[in-house]
């Protein structure tokens, strides 16, 4: 099974023990493949259509729960999962529950108006037209949403929660997605998928904590590499210096830093004022070296002419 169908499993055992989170749970689903069927005798019927048998356990069981009805269950073909509320005056009161008001709306807003329907509103959006990718690969949850409005509306829901949501459109319609995975973390949270949300944090973790150290080897290897090339054009300059003029036409202190750097070419500059007598400090090797340094550019330029 795929991590996001892990996620809706989870989910599917996740139902609101108040009666108005279960209506914005099931508002969403309905939202989302819900329609309102009329007969030619007038009376109405309910009915959910899916391919996802997990959504069409959830809308059973929500349907039970909220309106203590047995909704009527039918399979077509292989995919396609079928709910229906076929009588009249069951099909009228789940109308006035959910609100049904037109089939672009998400949901009335006295459905979602607490903390704790928005949760369940969100858990039911994802069940019907969300996906997220397995941490191992990267960070993505995204809800298919179809209109523009009803993405827009989604959006402003999920940044009720401090979370930030983006839009995109696609040839299907429109997308609202996360690519952060702290974000993608506190959406699981929201929802209730508790489980899955442990197992994002903990890979997440693991991958932060390896960039980390591959960041930190990095940036080590390139201050080796800093030290061995700046170590090999001091070493190439002293050289140069003693077949040009000898470490005799040089004062004291830089003939002394010349002949240790030589014996020493792989030593820090901590390391090797350390060896001079009597030890300098890191800035003081430093300043010599410098010195030594710029005695060799003059003396190339004077072997050449310039």
């Amino acid at each position: 099974m795929s991590f996001a169908g892990e996620v809706k499993q989870e989910l599917l055992e996740q139902t609101g023990k108040s009666r108005h989170c279960q209506l914005a749970e099931l508002a969403a689903l309905f939202s989302s493949f819900g329609q309102v069927v009329i007969g030619e005798d007038g009376d109405y019927t309910i009915k959910f259509a899916t391919e996802n048998l997990t959504v069409w356990k959830k809308c059973y069981i929500l349907v039970k729960k909220a309106f203590h009805i047995v909704p009527d269950l039918s399979i077509r073909g292989h995919h396609q999962f079928l709910l229906y509320i076929l009588d009249d005056e069951d099909a009228l009161a789940f109308m006035k529950e959910i609100q049904v008001l037109d089939s672009t709306r998400l949901a009335a807003e006295p459905l979602i108006r607490r903390q704790c329907c928005k949760r369940a509103f969100l858990r039911g959006i994802f069940l019907a037209c969300g996906s997220v990718t397995d941490p191992h690969s990267r960070y993505h949850l995204e809800l298919a949403v179809g209109s523009r409005d009803r993405a827009i509306r989604i959006q402003e829901i999920i940044g009720v929660f401090e979370l930030e949501a983006k839009i995109i459109e696609r040839k299907s319609g429109y997308v609202v997605y996360m690519k952060e995975g702290a974000a993608i973390v506190d959406f699981l949270n929201i929802t209730g998928a508790h489980v899955a949300l442990m197992e994002f944090e903990n890979v997440r973790i693991l991958k932060e904590m390896r960039n980390s150290i591959n960041r930190q080897v990095n940036c080590e290897t390139a201050n080796i590499k800093k030290t061995v090339s700046a170590a090999s054009r001091q070493t190439e300059d002293i050289r140069f210096i003693h077949d040009t003029i000898g470490f005799g036409n040089l004062s004291e202190n830089l003939s002394q830093i010349a002949r240790v750097r030589l014996e020493n070419p792989e030593v820090t500059l901590k390391e090797l004022g350390e060896k001079l007598d009597p030890p300098i400090g890191k800035s003081g090797v430093n300043h010599r070296l410098r010195k030594l340094s710029e005695i060799a550019e003059e003396l190339r330029k004077k072997n050449s002419g310039f």
